[in-house]
């Protein structure tokens, strides 16, 4: 059966041909078309032969093929021979090895697959089929008949055409010689899809390959704004837009001129709005422009104004500082702001380069520090006694000299300005922080040095320079930052020694060298301290002045020593030091160096009684020479700097105490991440313990950051001597001083309790509360403290954290009794009755109930004045609402009165504050959140006037003295309030955020407003705000205390994230994303490391190496590591957390320490030998 029915009568080459035409024509019965005929169809086929014949030469190629598809080269002109031939000589010439396998190739394959050169090699195709014999015979015949192929090419039937398609049956050798084919031979378009082409033109699909030009023009991405061209772009001020005949002062905004022509009727209709100038309302009018020749002139000076107006711009504020600097060379702001202009002026593009040239100039950092230095040191040559200039100079010289040129030029500084407090702080923090040039010995007799020096210039002994204000400050902050220094060393014998040393020097000088100069003192002091008689907190320790005395007379009379049976009960033998031998070696030396830090902090005495000598000492680092010690003696002659030494020393032994550290040495200190440790907050929102001293490491704690704190308070060596220092103070002072003291010791106590609470250590909680209840009531009985109220509430306040709220309860009704008739006007009875209110709110379940709840009673029975009756079980209406009242105009008549003495200040800002938490806590119970919310804001807009507001007409008074500590304390009861509010009832987050963003902006170093800040931060879902604000706050202080929080803040973040992603329930869907958590800690530390205040900040360095050894990254853990050390080589604490991230280079580590001498207490051949035993 034929497929095609107007060819069924032509037999195929394959078929027999047929017996009958009936039998076909019976076949065909089913296709029978009437009015189709055979001979209109080859018709047809002849008339599309010879249109094909008519085709021009470069027209497409159509191609016919029948069935056999024979795919054969057929030339057909003997100028193609010609040409072919010429083609073929000419790859002769490279080719010429190819001349034999030529000749035996075969013709092509069967199919048009293999025109590839691949299938040419395949005989086996070439004797398939007899018409392919028939095409190879005709091929070498080289006959030109296209006809008698059934495969023919169209352009094959032209007669004279200049180029015919033809199949090239030559290999390639470059397909041998390369990797892929030349990409010219590669077809420029490509499919896309599976389906046949011709069949559907919708699915079918071909892409065709851009040129090179647009493919690179394609691949070009946009430019975004940190590239070089933008960044030029953005430096560059704007062009000032100006009409030039308009006055020389530009205005806010270009004006529109009215337009005058004579045809206005013409200029309305082009121009109806009248916003088109002249040139172009002529254009519109469709005639020719008379200013035609004046065109380019105008646009060359347009194109060339804008880099005239920037360098204009950047000339006049060169020639503006030149000329300031010029005229007032004493200026020293001015000087300072020419400095800071050269950022400026390099960001911009440069006002020196010729109109026409396109300048292009590296920003060279050294560029810019030599331009400034060269400005520094005219300014120098103006002012050759300006300190700040030659700081500034000293500042920049970091960048450009080595170390020991540094410390040449700091040395010509001090000897200029030995008088300059300030400057030796500087000079002392430099020399310190010199990892290279650095080691203990020789900073801390540079301390000496500068204390000595000081000393002169205080005694007036220093003719050449005179005393400046503030000197005997600053000497006491040099001093106490001696102290830290070495104890953060390791050596704490030398700082508990200097201490010991001072106050002895300060309150028992006797009066005999009281006139003398301080050198000539410390020369009499000398042989009281080597004659081995007790010192302060030693027992039976009685001074420098009573020994003195004792001398004149003839010596002491010998007393006998007490002795007590359980001294050593707690001494620990050295082989009993190693618990566990089976630990790792860095591990054991980790728990005895720490051991012998907890226990060995006191300097080393022999005991007479014991008949010691110095040569019994196993290590001679324990004895302290008075060498180390006397050039830092100094003379204290003001009441508060005095005052402000005792309580140092008592924060130094772990003392919590009111006074603060001197800001120049707080952050150097701070070395203990305790300052994220929220003490009861969580729980207890109202009542929350608050130690002034967090982020301290205490004097015998040496903890790495991932043990954290071993023990609480001390061992019972160091405890005696804390109550010893306790028992000497007692004696120096009297009366309200004297209470101040025993409510430091009482402090310290609660302290020790609430660490307990923390630790869940019930065994210890039980042991430390006896002591601590036996010291307070002990302190109670002394005549001088039986009425002091503010002992009884930390009593009272001790035995309800001890669970006994019954017995506190009697405790405070009976202070409350036997007080009297104060009211609101005694500080201590406000004081006394907001805690045991605080105390009883947190008690409670709801606030419904809470208007007849004890706190209630206990708030109204202090507005009432009257004497103090137990609870009963209800509290009077009548009685709320005189309370409110009273509350009312007490507060009235405190914010609207002026302190006058600074003593009545702080006495009248603690009243102030006890009196505002007592009224809004009793709102709070009876009113609502609302109403207490109320009273603090209107308090704190009274304290935020800047000072006192008379009004003229009336003489009232309309604000008060701005104390901060009252106002950052109202804020502190006001954010705890709302605090405690959010846990018992639902209430929006809002007012806290804000009322807490608020504080923080006035107080960026409060660590317990941060600390409920992020406390409230890690419950919200978005932290955009949170980073925002903390964006904002680092921007607008120099405190390190944001730095932190924020980082503290993400770091809980990533921690909740990795909590809940590795949640063991199956799969779980992170709801609060990670995004890149690591990357913001890690430049948070490293903003903050570069901040003035982190650079030397051990703490900050060791969150930041603790954080990158808990990801893993131990090679950078190890860079970090180093560079730390080249900022901070003093800090102990950060070799002994590398020993714990990096075991490995235990020794490494050890070397460095002995290197730079600092305190190791167990070498490595000793403990190797306790390991032998």
């Amino acid at each position: 059966m034929a497929l095609f029915p107007a060819f069924a009568g032509a037999t195929e080459p394959g078929e027999p041909p047929a017996d009958s035409s009936e039998s076909s024509k019976k076949e065909l019965d089913w296709l029978s078309n009437p009015s189709f005929s055979t001979e209109d169809a080859l018709l047809l086929h002849q008339r599309t032969t010879e249109v094909a014949n008519l085709i021009p030469e470069k027209s497409p190629l159509i191609r016919t093929t029948s069935r056999s598809e024979l795919s054969e080269e057929s030339d057909t002109d003997e100028s193609l021979k010609q040409s072919s031939k010429k083609r073929k000589k000419k790859k002769k010439k490279h080719h010429h090895y190819k001349k034999t396998k030529k000749k035996t190739k075969g013709d092509s394959s069967s199919s048009e697959s293999d025109l590839d050169t691949k299938h040419i090699k395949d005989k086996a195709t070439r004797s398939s089929r007899n018409h392919e014999k028939e095409a190879a015979a005709n091929l070498d015949k080289k006959t030109s008949n296209p006809t008698s192929n059934c495969f023919i090419w169209l352009d094959d039937i032209q007669a004279f055409t200049a180029e015919t398609f033809r199949i090239d049956k030559k290999a390639d050798p470059a397909n041998w010689a390369y990797k892929s084919l030349y990409r010219g031979d590669i077809a420029r378009y490509k499919r896309r899809g599976e389906s046949c082409l011709g069949i559907d033109a919708k699915k079918q699909c071909i892409t065709w390959d851009s040129s090179a030009s647009k493919r690179k023009q394609l691949q070009r991405r946009p430019e975004r704004y940190f590239t070089k061209n933008n960044v030029k772009m953005l430096n560059t001020d704007g062009i000032p837009v100006c009409n030039r005949s308009s006055p020389s002062d530009p205005t806010t905004f270009i004006p529109v001129f009215q337009m005058e022509t004579d045809d206005l009727s013409d200029t309305v209709e082009v121009n109806p709005l009248g916003i088109y100038d002249p040139s172009t309302t002529v254009w519109l009018q469709g005639k020719g422009c008379k200013s035609t020749d004046h065109e380019p002139v105008n646009m060359q000076q347009t194109i060339q104004e804008p880099g005239i107006k920037i360098n204009s711009i950047l000339m006049t504020k060169v020639e503006e500082h030149n000329k300031k600097v010029r005229e007032n060379p004493r200026d020293i702001n001015a000087w300072m702001e020419f400095v800071s202009f050269q950022d400026e002026l390099m960001r911009g593009p440069s006002p020196y380069a010729s109109k026409g040239e396109q300048e292009v100039r590296r920003k060279s950092l050294k560029l810019i520090l030599e331009k400034k230095l060269a400005i520094l040191e005219r300014a120098i040559e103006s002012n050759p006694s300006n300190v700040d200039l030659k700081l500034a100079r000293l500042k920049l010289c970091t960048e450009f000299w080595e170390p020991p040129a540094l410390i040449k030029e700091w040395q010509k500084l001090i000897f200029i300005h030995p008088n300059n407090p300030e400057l030796w702080k500087k000079y002392l923090l430099f020399c310190q922080s010199q990892f290279t040039t650095f080691s203990v010995s020789k900073i801390n007799g540079l301390y000496g040095k500068c204390l000595t020096t000081l000393a002169a210039v205080q005694d007036g002994s220093m003719v050449s320079h005179p005393l400046l204000p503030g000197t005997e400050e600053a000497m006491l902050a040099i001093f106490i930052q001696q102290c830290h220094f070495l104890r953060q060393a390791g050596h704490s014998e030398k700082a508990v020694s200097l201490f010991q040393a001072l106050i002895d020097f300060t309150f028992f000088k006797p009066d005999s060298v009281k006139d003398l100069p301080t050198r000539g003192q410390v020369e009499f002091f000398e042989p009281f301290w080597d004659s081995g008689e007790p010192r302060i907190g030693e027992r039976g320790a009685r001074g420098w002045k009573a020994w003195m005395h004792q001398q004149e007379k003839g010596g002491w009379i010998a007393l006998k020593p007490d002795d007590d049976d359980d001294d050593d009960d707690e001494e620990i033998d050295e082989d009993q030091e190693i618990k566990d031998k089976t630990l790792p070696k860095w591990h054991i030396w980790l728990d005895i160096e720490y051991s012998r830090e907890a226990r060995h902090w006191l300097p080393w005495r022999p005991e007479k009684n014991k008949k010691e000598t110095e040569e019994d000492c196993e290590d001679p680092e324990r004895q302290v020479l008075f060498d180390d010690l006397g050039p830092s003696l100094i003379q204290l002659s003001n009441p508060d700097l005095q005052r402000q030494l005792l309580y140092s020393f008592l924060q130094f032994l772990g003392v919590p105490c009111t006074s603060k550290l001197f800001p120049s040495n707080l952050y150097i200190a701070m070395d203990e991440n305790n300052i994220f440790d929220s003490v009861l907050s969580d729980e207890k929102p109202l009542t929350s313990v608050d130690f002034p001293l967090s982020g301290f490491n205490g004097i015998g704690h040496m903890d790495t950051m991932l043990r954290g704190r071993h023990h609480i308070g001390h061992y019972k060596e160091g405890e005696e001597f804390i109550q010893n220092v306790f028992h000497v103070l007692f004696l120096l002072f009297s009366g309200k001083e004297k209470s101040n003291l025993s409510i430091c010791w009482l402090q310290y106590e609660i302290s020790k309790v609430v660490q307990c609470l923390q630790a869940k250590n019930k065994k210890k909680l039980k042991a430390q509360g006896r002591k601590s209840k036996k010291l307070a009531k002990n302190l109670l009985k002394a005549p001088d403290n039986r009425n002091h109220l503010s002992l009884w509430k930390l009593y009272a306040y001790l035995e309800w954290l001890l669970g006994n709220i019954d017995d506190a309860r009697k405790v405070f009704d009976t202070a409350l009794c036997a007080t009297g008739t104060g009211g609101l006007k005694s500080p201590q009875l406000c004081s006394l009755s907001l805690l045991y209110a605080q105390l009883e709110v947190e008690l409670l379940e709801s606030i419904e109930g809470a208007v007849m709840s004890r706190a209630v009673h206990i708030l109204t029975k202090l507005a009432e004045s009257g004497p103090y009756m137990p609870y009963s079980g209800q509290v009077l209406s009548v009685n709320i609402l005189k309370a409110r009242k009273t509350y009312e105009h007490a507060l009235q008549d405190y914010l609207s009165k002026t302190p006058v003495a600074d003593q009545d200040q702080v006495s009248d800002a603690n009243q102030l504050v006890n009196l505002v938490g007592c009224y809004a806590l009793f709102q709070y119970l009876t009113v609502g959140i609302d109403a207490a919310v109320l009273i603090y804001a209107q308090t704190s807009e009274k304290l935020e006037a800047p000072g006192p507001q008379t009004c003229e007409n009336t003489g009232e008074n309309f604000g008060i003295q701005n104390f901060p500590t009252a106002l950052e304390a109202i804020t502190l009861l006001h954010t705890n309030l709302l605090r405690f509010h959010m846990k018992m009832s639902v209430y929006p987050l809002n007012p806290l955020r804000e009322a807490l963003t608020e504080a923080l902006k006035r107080y960026p170093s409060n660590q317990s407003l941060w600390r409920s800040y992020i406390h409230i931060q890690r419950k919200s879902h978005s932290a955009s705000k949170a980073r925002r604000f903390f964006d904002g706050v680092t921007r607008s202080t120099n405190s390190l205390e944001p730095w932190l929080f924020a980082i503290q803040a993400e770091q809980m973040r990533k921690k909740l994230t990795e909590n809940v992603q590795r949640a063991d329930v199956g799969e779980i869907h992170s709801t609060i994303p990670e995004t890149g958590l690591t990357n913001r800690i890690v430049a948070l530390f490293e903003h903050a490391v570069q901040s003035e205040n982190g650079t030397h900040c051990p703490l900050l360095w060791r969150m930041y190496l603790n954080f990158l050894a808990s990801l893993g990254k131990k090679e950078k853990s190890k860079g970090l590591f180093y560079k730390a050390l080249q900022n901070c080589p003093w800090a102990k604490v950060l070799y002994m957390d590398a020993v714990e991230y990096f075991p490995d280079h235990l020794q490494e580590t050890l070397d460095l320490m002995t290197e730079k001498e600092l305190r190791v207490r167990v070498p490595m051949e000793e403990l190797d030998l306790l390991l032998e035993v």
